[in-house]
């Protein structure tokens, strides 16, 4: 970066500001002005020099797809950072989670550079990111500029690389996205000191049943094939049995060398059924503004009981992203008179591609199957429209009966065995209130049926359910239920993804003090996410963006502080909160406020004066607040 800047610091934060301005505006009056519209992007560490990767732009990561590319920096923090392309700094932003610290750069040909997870800025934008910090009295800060302010070259160095934010390890993230703000793939860019000739990698392909009529080796769900290697392709040597409408998913990773632990996601993908074209994935560009797709791209299902990331080769209602070209929405129809033969076809930026080849064999819907296991208490599923019922076989009875609003209807088995029988509802049809199966009553727990794309309340005595138009991406059934003693509330499951968040008002069937600690709380197994509440008229209303487990807790803990190191060069310390989570924190120096960085994923906060010519010296004061008030305060004397 050209540095017209040499700022001495100032102790009054007035002066530095003027001579900010000032310097500003003696800077190039037009950055883009001889910079070079036509400049290759420059590969931003060590460029020339091999480099390699930890994540591609399209991988599937758990709530959205990944943006850009992940470069590897030896696992170290220090690493110098580059800008890309000629152009000016448009903005900067410091966070103690997601992106951390992370720069932009806008460049003549309207494309933007982000860089992110960053250690520190350089000079002179080091000096005035932190001027603003002590001026708006904020570690997380969100600054935009214009082209006059930071104009970079090519090559500049604009920062160095670290582990701020939510990353996972020392990194440094990399983004080129256009003037609509859609994150392109930098790889297409072609930088030379990436290499990649290894091929994607499978692990395993899983078929689907559509429909309640449809099958898979006789059976109707879901079903996992290993797939099997020969050089570069895989196959599933048997035939797998088939009947009516099927669905495929795979479980790929693209490694980016053969002997590299990193790996990313595949955003190439052709299937062919009997040699012909029937859905094509390209993914080269994401709107960053619109994440949350991801969960139809991926059987989101699976990826909450097991966490495998399976790429559908078909399209639910529900599923609006623009990287596809299908017939039939990828659904394949099996030929009920000859084998159907799937093909797939996996690519990556490199043009490295990896087949898979198996046959889907017709056979007929069987009603009397041999090898089909009773499990020793009856399991239900629901899956799209359809709810699964899997059960011993009762003495005596063939059948299940269903109870609905009064009515009651009895169902036969769609399939069964010597030991075992399944029963196929379709709740279109039928939403049963309860289920007696083997002289056992079973209670579903369904209340109603939520169409997506429209508005939608639920009003009963214990709890109120707002569903906007966008929250679902599909029809939901949904199951609701208090628990005996009425602490923990059902409302859904976590397998089903939202859109957007909904409203839920909780009646409470025991009566709570009124104290500002008290919220509501996301339960998972041992573990519990504030999510606060407003207390009106006798019931607690708050929002959320996840199905599953709620729970009204007060929190009278208040946050743990840990020093680590407090001397008159910096103060670090742990600030932790076992329940509600930190909200706020602040710290002083002598009665004035002291900058505290802030790392969530390790609880560790520093301090950064702004006039570093001088020492930590007087009283130090932290206050922590978390989310339900509590407050902590630690001092120190520093001598």
């Amino acid at each position: 970066m050209r540095n017209f800047w040499n700022l001495r610091l100032n102790k009054k934060i007035a002066l530095f500001f003027w001579l900010s301005t000032l310097f500003a505006h003696a800077q190039s009056s037009d950055p883009e002005v001889g910079n070079g519209k036509d400049e290759k992007y420059l590969y931003p560490v060590n460029p020339g020099q091999p480099g390699s990767l930890a994540g591609n732009m399209g991988e599937l990561r758990t709530t959205h797809f990944h943006s850009g590319i992940d470069v590897r920096t030896n696992n170290m923090i220090g690493a110098k950072v580059h800008a890309s392309k000629s152009g000016y700094i448009t903005r900067v932003s410091m966070s103690p989670s997601g992106y951390g610290n992370i720069i932009y750069v806008k460049h003549p040909d309207g494309n933007t550079t982000l860089y992110a997870h960053l250690d520190h800025f350089v000079e002179p934008l080091a000096t005035h990111v932190l001027q603003e910090q002590y001026f708006r009295k904020t570690f997380s800060i969100d600054l935009t500029f214009d082209k006059n302010q930071f104009p970079v070259k090519q090559r500049d160095v604009i920062a160095i690389s670290g582990n701020s934010g939510s990353s996972g390890g020392p990194h440094l993230h990399f983004d080129i996205r256009n003037s609509d703000n859609l994150a392109l793939n930098p790889l297409l860019f072609k930088f030379p000191e990436i290499k990649d000739q290894t091929p994607p990698l499978v692990e395993k392909v899983a078929l689907t049943t559509l429909d309640i009529n449809s099958r898979i080796n006789d059976q109707y769900g879901r079903f996992e094939f290993y797939a099997y290697r020969s050089g570069n392709d895989y196959t599933i040597a048997s035939p797998i049995l088939a009947y009516g409408n099927i669905g495929v998913e795979v479980l790929a990773k693209d490694k980016f060398l053969l002997k590299d632990q990193f790996f990313g996601g595949v955003n190439y993908i052709d299937m062919r059924v009997n040699g012909v074209l029937h859905f094509k994935q390209a993914i080269e560009q994401i709107n960053t503004e619109e994440t949350r797709g991801i969960y139809t791209l991926m059987d989101y299902k699976v990826l909450r009981t097991t966490g495998k990331r399976f790429y559908k080769l078909y399209l639910d209602d529900g599923n609006t992203l623009p990287f596809y070209e299908s017939t039939n929405k990828g659904k394949i129809h099996v030929d009920p008179k000859k084998d159907t033969r799937i093909e797939l076809f996996l690519r990556d930026a490199f043009a490295n591609t990896t087949k898979v080849a198996f046959n889907l064999r017709p056979s007929p819907l069987a009603t009397e199957l041999k090898n089909l296991s009773a499990p020793r208490e009856p399991n239900v599923d629901i899956d799209e429209n359809i709810m699964s019922i899997t059960t011993k076989k009762c003495l005596n009875q063939n059948t299940v009966t269903v109870y609905q609003q009064g009515g009651r209807t009895l169902i036969y088995p769609s399939y069964a065995s010597s030991t075992a029988a399944v029963f196929l509802i379709d709740l279109r049809k039928n939403l049963p209130d309860s289920i007696l199966v083997c002289e056992k009553s079973i209670i579903t727990n369904l209340i109603t049926t939520i169409p997506s794309t429209v508005d939608y309340k639920y009003y009963s005595d214990w709890i109120d359910i707002t569903f906007s138009a966008d929250a679902l991406y599909d029809t939901l059934f949904l199951r609701a239920k208090r628990s005996a003693n009425g602490e923990v509330y059902t409302v859904g499951d976590r397998s089903i993804p939202l859109n957007k968040s909904i409203t839920i008002s909780l009646k409470p069937s025991r009566e709570y003090t009124k104290d500002k600690r008290l919220a509501v709380y996301r339960k998972s197994g041992n573990s519990y996410a504030y999510l606060g509440g407003e207390w009106i008229n006798g019931r607690i209303n708050f929002q959320t963006r996840e199905l599953g487990d709620f729970v009204i807790l007060t929190d009278y803990e208040a946050p743990r502080i840990q020093p680590i190191l407090i001397n008159s060069y910096k103060a670090r310390l742990k600030i932790r909160d076992d329940l509600s989570g930190i909200q706020s924190y602040e710290a002083t120096l002598n009665g004035e406020w002291l900058l505290m960085h802030y790392d969530a994923k390790t609880a560790t906060i520093w301090s950064e004066q702004l006039d570093k010519s001088q020492p930590l010296k007087g009283q130090f004061k932290l206050d922590v607040t978390d989310n339900a008030g509590n407050i902590e305060t630690f001092t120190s004397t520093i001598q």
